[in-house]
């Protein structure tokens, strides 16, 4: 019965209580006006079967009188809520009445899993805005499904759904981005080619070179030459200046293995990780970039962050790029680890890996929830030495 009611709600009407009850009725009228042959009854069970005719045609006559229009919500991050805005428009001339409107949400996005409004009335003509947040617990793009509208006007005897607007809104979902102090893993980058990096991007920073950045108090070592006199005997002590230098420009590219063999919590964690060590590069003031088999290398904040969220493992494997500049490599896979270069680094979710002259960084994350899953990498990257 269940499914008998579900198909003909949305592929005719469904009975609701008053129209069951009134079907009842008008057979029962009828059936007494055939024994009796009483003209008054076969009235009342004609006039009935027209109310019931009536109330079942309506409601999607009504329901296709409406037009849906969505609006594209902006792109959040994991954890944050999307808000997403519905217009439903009257076309018709008459006043709906009874509307029942019911957003689905796509597997994953979210844990509600659906949203749902009773909307009394909506004049002809008129229009009206649902708004509604959400919180987001997976990264992804996403397609938003039409929205249903389900009614049982004028009589409230049937009720019909029907699918209202177009379907296939996108909804971008960035990974998580971590905010770090400090992260050795990208500040020791460089450090054993014994080179620095500049581009022109610097140039206007490399001018601060020798500016005074702050003082501190002398300490055993330090050249005489860098003594503020003029502060030293204004505090009676020794105060020294720290210069502005610029370490900057060094060309890191955040390289992610799609290989088939990661496991689905490791790679939503290696999006975040991705994401964060690409920001806070940007911070160190490197020319950072982001690399994967699917992509190619590409850079831009919205650019890699709509990489990421659109990422996934791809069926064949994907080997170490080669590349001139300085690589983070992000990997389930110990054995890949063995191709990177000295100056290299990597983060390896397996405990094994063979010998390499990359340093780097390998994990275990526990299964816990996605907070302390947090927790557990912003204290690894902030405090983990590559080895």
């Amino acid at each position: 019965m269940k499914r008998l009611f579900y198909w003909l709600e949305w592929h005719l009407a469904t009975p609701e209580f008053a129209g069951g009850l009134l079907l009842a009725l008008a057979v029962f009228l009828f059936g007494a006006a055939t024994n009796t042959l009483s003209g008054w009854l076969y009235v009342i069970s004609g006039m009935s079967i027209a109310l019931l005719i009536i109330g079942a045609v309506f409601p999607a006559r009504f329901i296709q009188e409406l037009k849906v229009e969505r609006v594209e919500p902006p792109a959040v991050s994991v954890g944050e809520d999307l808000y997403v805005d519905t217009v439903v428009k009257n076309q018709g001339k008459t006043t709906k009445n009874l509307l029942e409107l019911r957003d689905t949400l796509p597997d994953g996005l979210s844990p509600v899993t659906s949203q749902e409004l009773v909307l009394p009335s909506l004049a002809g003509k008129a229009s009206f805005l649902w708004s509604y947040h959400v919180p987001t617990q997976k990264r992804g793009i996403y397609l938003l499904p039409p929205l249903q509208v389900a009614t049982a006007s004028p009589f409230g005897l049937f009720r019909s759904r029907r699918y209202c607007g177009r379907g296939n809104t996108k909804v971008v979902v960035y990974p998580k981005v971590l905010t770090l102090s400090q992260c050795p893993l990208i500040d020791q980058m460089g450090r054993d080619r014994q080179q620095r990096y500049y581009s022109p991007r610097h140039s206007q920073q490399n001018a601060t070179d020798g500016l005074t950045r702050t003082l501190r108090p002398y300490q055993w070592g330090d050249p005489m030459r860098m003594i503020h006199w003029r502060t030293s005997a204004r505090f009676g002590n020794l105060q020294v200046r720290e210069l502005e230098t610029t370490v900057g420009g060094q060309e890191v590219i955040i390289a992610i293995d799609l290989s088939p063999n990661w496991q689905e919590l490791h790679f939503e964690q290696a999006m975040m990780v991705a994401a964060t060590l690409y920001f806070y590069a940007q911070r160190a003031n490197l020319q950072v970039s982001l690399w994967s088999a699917h992509t190619g290398t590409i850079s831009g904040d919205r650019i890699v962050l709509s990489a990421l969220a659109e990422l996934q493992p791809q069926p064949q494997p994907s080997g170490v790029p080669v590349q001139e500049s300085a690589i983070v490599w992000l990997t389930s896979s110990g054995d890949s680890v063995a191709d990177l270069q000295a100056g290299d680094r990597f983060i390896c979710w397996q405990c094994h890996i063979p010998s390499t002259q990359a340093q780097g960084i390998t994990c275990d994350p526990p299964q816990a929830s996605d907070l302390e899953i947090e927790k557990f990498w912003h204290k690894n990257l902030q405090s983990k030495q590559p080895v």
